[in-house]
């Protein structure tokens, strides 16, 4: 029986239902009732900024965490009598990797792309330099030329991939080496003072892979992209671990797995005992 739990989850279409899949009836009500236990600390985990969560957390009732890691894990906020209080040391700890340079200041190295359309200024970060890719794009060739322009500048950078299937493109993050969900969780972890026993991670695409692949216990919704899900069982398979990532297959409380409904499927399979 555990005595805290961290609940860190995704946003959209994971715990928000915005994607294609059906979401099943009452299943967000749950996750809120669910994360309202004084045991629990929920964080928020997103490519979105912090206006875009806020955003979310009014248009679907969602209930307000105690942290949200946002900008694809470049930015972690602590949230205290409704007051976002933006983690510094993360900041700080993370600027070194582009030798304490901002976003702005690596957007002319690639201005000459054509197949890279900034994205617009809202969706910019401290550390995240977003842009929209066409899927006619060759990827494979276009992952090297920037990886080789930040190389040659010292700037140490994870490229992170993800498909907005609403308007059909793909999205590209570039952020410090040492910021991605994964590290940003791992970070929180350590300063509230968490362990692997007792943190769960909740995700359905490809910015949340090293989440989902890392030994923190992790569930992928059963509405999650098909690409994902065969990129987890082959990680299962080829490394052999059985019990760090749970992918919801419906049936719990008669619901389907996803979006929330996958949450709180995953979350009784790890700590059945946990109560509402």
């Amino acid at each position: 029986m555990i005595n805290k739990l961290l609940i860190c989850t995704d946003l959209d279409r994971t715990l928000i239902p915005n994607g294609e899949a059906e979401e099943s009836d009452n299943a967000r009500y749950l996750f809120s009732q669910l994360v309202a236990n004084s045991q629990v600390t929920l964080a928020y985990v997103t490519g979105r900024d912090q206006l875009l969560v806020k955003n979310a957390i009014a248009q679907y009732q969602l209930p307000l965490p105690n942290f949200v890691i946002a900008d694809v894990g470049s930015s972690i906020y602590k949230i205290e009598n409704n007051q976002w209080i933006r983690e510094d040391n993360w900041d700080e700890k993370i600027a070194v990797d582009w030798q304490n340079k901002d976003y702005a200041d690596l957007i002319p190295l690639f201005a000459d792309l054509k197949s890279c359309r900034l994205q617009e200024k809202s969706k910019q970060g401290l550390h995240k330099l977003s842009y929209y890719v066409s899927f006619d794009a060759d990827v494979e060739i276009l992952i090297k030329e920037i990886r080789l322009r930040l190389q040659q500048k010292q700037i140490k950078s994870n490229l992170i991939w993800s498909i907005d299937e609403e308007a059909s493109i793909r999205l590209l993050d570039i952020l410090p080496i040492s910021a991605n969900k994964r590290h940003a969780i791992e970070y929180l972890m350590e300063k509230q003072d968490f362990t692997l026993e007792n943190t769960i991670f909740s995700g359905d695409s490809g910015n949340d892979l090293d989440v989902l692949i890392s030994p923190i216990k992790s569930i992928l919704v059963a509405n999650a992209h098909e690409e994902v899900k065969e990129k987890v069982k082959f990680h299962l398979q080829t490394t052999g671990e059985k019990y760090s990532v749970y992918i919801a297959k419906g049936g719990y409380l008669s619901m389907n797995g996803n979006y929330s409904s996958g949450i709180v499927e995953g979350i009784f399979h790890y700590f059945p005992d946990i109560k509402y």
